[in-house]
């Protein structure tokens, strides 16, 4: 059933704070960011874990939308704040995204293939996927990779990205233009794309 105009037209601070009383007005924030959180997750994960870790997400976001606070006084980052239960679901996975990452470094390059890892290279580097990308991105801290896939797969800026991780904007920039470094030498000290739009992040 679709949401009333007035309910689907209303910000997410605001609709986190009906749901206090009506909990129906969480399934908008729900159908408004269940697919770019499924797609992070299956990016750093693969499609395997991605439905039941997304659902986890907003599972964990309705327990606590009690506790969250607005951090702005439009917008509140609710869509960061989602960002931020995702990744520290991710966490949980951690050995099994560095696995990925080995498989991808491994993997033969074939510009012809087609598939999800074809997707994720698509949203990370706007061409096929690369070996060089994946070990770098395996080679990164566990911190300082969060940071760089949150601007760079969930498009957040930087103070979202703080709000997301729970970390002061400094630490957000210190841990980005680290990451920026690694990944640029795994490449010669050139990015993997020339797509800024697509890859501001590296």
């Amino acid at each position: 059933m679709n949401a009333p105009p007035e309910v689907a037209r209303a910000d997410d601070v605001e609709l986190l704070r009906q749901s206090h009383h009506e909990p129906e007005r969480f399934a908008v924030l729900f159908d408004r960011y269940y697919p770019e959180i499924y797609r992070f997750v299956a990016n750093r994960l693969g499609p395997t874990v991605a439905d039941d870790m997304a659902a986890e997400t907003f599972l964990v976001a309705f327990d606590r939308r009690t506790s969250f606070q607005a951090h702005t006084p439009t917008g509140g980052h609710v869509r960061a704040w989602l960002y931020g239960i995702a990744t520290n679901l991710v966490r949980r996975h951690r050995r099994g995204e560095e696995r990925r990452y080995r498989a991808l470094a491994r993997a033969p390059q074939d510009p012809l293939a087609v598939g999800h890892d074809d997707r994720i290279a698509a949203m990370v580097s706007a061409q096929s996927v690369r070996r060089e990308l994946a070990e770098a991105l395996r080679s990164l801290s566990a911190r300082d990779r969060d940071v760089l896939l949150l601007v760079a797969l969930g498009d957040l800026n930087y103070h979202e990205v703080a709000t997301a991780l729970g970390i002061p904007y400094g630490t957000v920039c210190s841990r980005l233009s680290r990451a920026r470094r690694k990944v640029r030498k795994a490449f010669g000290d050139t990015g993997p794309t020339r797509d800024e739009r697509n890859m501001g992040a590296l």
